[in-house]
């Protein structure tokens, strides 16, 4: 019998994290299970069938190196982590942008520069970085939290045009809002809201799809992708 695949998945506490740990566990999937909460994590692994809670800070550096080792083998990476508050430049807060900044996207640099040797290696394994549709251009209120996305995703094309030609796979998932305890700060009505398990279903197929890079939900997404193409006041306009 195939050993089962193991995935690590970032972000597993809450969300869309842990709907897809979820969904995974239900594949068969052997999973280790990161983010600060270790007591959720812990209810969330003893929940699954073979899934294991590795509790981390990701913008500890030493912590994310540890993780890595307890975790061992990971064949899939699942990037998850969402550090989000609206925040508008007028009312600029330095600390809370650096939070989002930190998590979002510098604790995908420690993470994915912890397994990416071992599946180089191996000339073997899938990085799945979960940007955000506010990633695409700039918005407003979203001070911190859409610059880290839109880091994270330009940091999936520069792994994709280097790890071409190896046995390492990276994909980009990009969502819209899915109703969470952090979404529910926002003060606005958040167009075609998705439960963490309607996301995380959509995740998944596009993990299996094997497709670079993938948005949704559509029609919304279609918005955000042809808007890189309009001038930026026309596209600020809409919102």
């Amino acid at each position: 019998m195939a050993e089962p695949e193991r995935w690590w998945i970032v972000g597993a506490s809450e969300g869309l994290g842990r709907a897809l740990a979820r969904a995974l566990d239900a594949e068969g999937a052997a999973l280790a299970l990161s983010a600060r909460d270790a007591a959720r994590l812990q209810e969330l692994a003893g929940e699954l069938r073979d899934a294991r809670a590795l509790p981390v800070d990701v913008t500890d550096a030493a912590a994310v190196a540890r993780a890595a080792e307890q975790a061992g083998r990971v064949d899939g990476l699942v990037y998850s982590v969402g550090a989000y508050q609206p925040m508008s430049a007028n009312d600029w807060e330095t600390g809370v942008a650096v939070a989002m900044a930190e998590a979002n996207f510098l604790g995908a640099l420690r993470v994915v520069g912890a397994v990416l040797p071992g599946m180089l290696a191996r000339d073997a394994g899938r990085i799945v970085l979960i940007g955000s549709l506010a990633g695409f251009r700039g918005l407003p209120g979203a001070i911190g939290y859409g610059a880290s996305k839109a880091a994270l995703m330009h940091l999936g094309e520069n792994l994709r045009a280097d790890l071409r030609g190896t046995g390492v796979r990276v994909q980009l998932v990009n969502p819209g809002f899915i109703d969470t305890r952090l979404t529910r700060q926002n003060g606005f009505r958040m167009p075609q809201l998705m439960t963490p398990e309607r996301a995380a279903a959509r995740t998944l197929r596009a993990i299996r799809s094997g497709r670079f890079s993938t948005s949704f939900p559509a029609p919304f997404s279609t918005l955000f992708q042809l808007g890189r193409h309009l001038p930026l006041r026309l596209f600020q306009a809409l919102f």
